[in-house]
């Protein structure tokens, strides 16, 4: 029996579904950073099957519930498109200078529509999607090979950049030291990039380098 318009509609990827798809990327992405660049021991670690591959994600309960409030907030942010980057900054703990700084531009690029009921939409497949994401984490895997290599304790921060008229929680997020790097002192490459058609996400690593 064929399809109809109405199944073919039910699975689109509606702007509900595309947050979703971005909140996920987010978890894995920020734990395949925190593990590649040793932020946290190896063994808080674990391996998951994500996206076709094996991901490492963390056990460290006081880590994952940070992580999870977080990824709450920019899922609503997200719904709302009020988010526009997510920044990874790495910094060193004792001088607390940033080390590395991991961007991810966000762009919600089909806006919802009358037509859907308010709901931006798209026929992007899913298996499309996470191939897409699947490059990006092992780029940032391969990142191993051309970053200084971090020989001192560190510690992470997120940061967050919304549109003025974006609800912030009280108490819950502050303004913060962008935790840029000198020009004269940063190298950036441009990692690959992922779209659901209903957002897409662009990723960059800066680096201190002192060469």
């Amino acid at each position: 029996m064929a399809p109809t318009k109405q199944a073919a509609l039910r699975q689109s990827i509606t702007l509900k579904g595309s947050t979703d798809l971005v909140t996920e990327f987010f978890k894995y992405a920020v734990n395949t950073i925190l593990f590649q660049r040793g932020v946290y021991p190896a063994d808080d670690f674990h391996m998951v099957k994500k996206y076709g591959q094996t991901v490492l994600i963390t056990q460290d309960l006081a880590l994952e519930n940070y992580l999870e409030k977080i990824l709450i907030q920019i899922s609503t942010w997200l719904l709302t498109g009020a988010v526009t980057q997510l920044v990874v900054a790495i910094i060193s703990k004792d001088s607390r200078t940033p080390l590395e700084r991991w961007a991810f531009d966000i762009n919600l690029v089909e806006q919802p529509s009358q037509g859907t009921g308010g709901q931006a939409q798209s026929n992007k497949p899913e298996a499309e999607i996470q191939a897409e994401i699947r490059s990006i984490l092992k780029q940032i895997v391969s990142t191993v090979t051309f970053l200084p290599i971090i020989d001192e304790p560190t510690v992470f921060n997120i940061l967050v950049y919304t549109h003025e008229s974006a609800d912030v929680p009280a108490n819950e997020w502050v303004d913060t030291d962008p935790l840029a790097i000198e020009a004269s002192k940063s190298q950036q490459v441009k990692l690959r990039s992922f779209s659901t058609d209903v957002h897409r996400i662009e990723a960059m690593v800066s680096y201190r380098y002192e060469g």
